[in-house]
């Protein structure tokens, strides 16, 4: 068993799905603020989001690349967190903490023991470290891809490091992934609950935080 504290349901666009996701046992959830994605909401969707969220589940807005300005509009709206998911260097990742106010999780991709060198540089000035697998050349997006990395590249992570594990993950392979990689903070699911590009769907939820909790 793994000792693993969070499951994390991400790109949720409707409070039906939110209610859905809550009830099917997340521990937090993510709202997907970026125009790309099929999962995006915009400031004001976010806003209801958060504020039906507050109190039952964590909530997270992922942002990708957030000038200041973004940022402060996002912050305002009382997330519990934000997740950097594009290129944020350590610098601007410390920035955006400090002018967010709320906890930063840097989602970093991976694809190679150089990419997985990078995530004690993040350690310090992030309060969480996502991986996710790296896009393929050409992606229009970070992530939500549905694409598995090597999770043997992080057997020499350091354990202490608040990981959550993404990239990939379904009801079918979150055991293994657990079992293998046994991420301290826990795990993010968002295209492994999805019948579509951002279309989640109750059933497989459930199916996928059955699956998780089983593992831990």
């Amino acid at each position: 068993m793994a000792d693993i504290q969070t499951i994390k349901i991400c790109g949720i666009k409707t409070e039906d799905l939110l209610d859905a996701a809550i009830d099917a046992g997340a521990d937090m959830v993510g709202f997907v603020h970026f125009l790309r994605s099929p999962r995006h909401v915009t400031i004001e969707q976010l806003g209801n989001l958060i504020s039906a969220a507050r109190g039952r589940v964590e909530s997270c807005v992922l942002l990708v690349n957030p000038d200041n300005s973004c940022v402060a509009e996002v912050a305002a709206l009382g997330p519990d967190w934000i997740q950097l998911h594009g290129p944020e260097s350590p610098a601007r990742v410390s920035a955006i903490r400090h002018l967010a106010g709320v906890e930063i999780m840097k989602a970093l991709p991976i694809g190679s023991a150089e990419d997985v060198a990078q995530i004690a540089l993040f350690n310090d000035v992030a309060d969480r470290v996502l991986v996710d697998a790296k896009p393929p050349k050409g992606a229009d997006r970070p992530g939500g891809l549905g694409h598995v990395f090597d999770w043997s590249l992080l057997a020499g992570i350091d354990p202490n490091i608040p990981l959550m594990l993404s990239g990939g993950l379904t009801a079918d392979n979150v055991a293994e992934a657990i079992k293998t990689v046994r991420p301290s903070f826990g795990i993010d699911v968002s295209s492994g609950v999805e019948s579509a590009p951002g279309v989640k769907q109750k059933h497989m939820m459930e199916a996928f935080v059955r699956a998780a909790r089983a593992a831990m």
